[in-house]
């Protein structure tokens, strides 16, 4: 369990975010380590909003048919978050720095759990 004041001390603060020009990978660089690159498809498919993750674990939805996906827009929330605007509408996500972090830690068993899930419900990324 997070508290605000320890995720905020915790949660390296992003100095840049960049959307690639082929809007399929976001960039997000700190001042302290290396950038950290995702796809458009991954955080679409792991986007933090309701829509997707559901008000409980056991209602989290396979988003399926992302692979070409794109960010078509990046807008600031605060001082601690991002918007992202996907080209198939969805704008309900906010990614918020500490949620960045995770996703980065994450990847490799996101990214897994993902591919399990659209095979076992016989569905593609395409």
């Amino acid at each position: 369990m997070r508290s605000d004041t320890l995720a905020t001390e915790t949660v390296p603060w992003p100095t840049e975010i960049r959307l690639k020009k082929d809007r399929k990978h976001l960039v997000v660089s700190y001042e302290d380590r290396e950038p950290v690159e995702f796809t458009s498809e991954f955080l679409r498919v792991n986007s933090p909003s309701a829509e997707v993750q559901g008000h409980a674990p056991h209602q989290r939805k396979t988003v399926a048919g992302k692979a070409h996906v794109e960010i078509i827009a990046v807008e600031p929330v605060g001082n601690y978050a991002v918007k992202l605007v996907f080209d198939d509408l969805h704008n309900t996500g906010i990614f918020t720095w500490a949620y960045f972090k995770e996703l980065d830690e994450q990847r490799e068993s996101l990214w897994a759990r993902y591919l399990k899930e659209l095979e076992e419900k016989g569905l593609s990324r395409s």
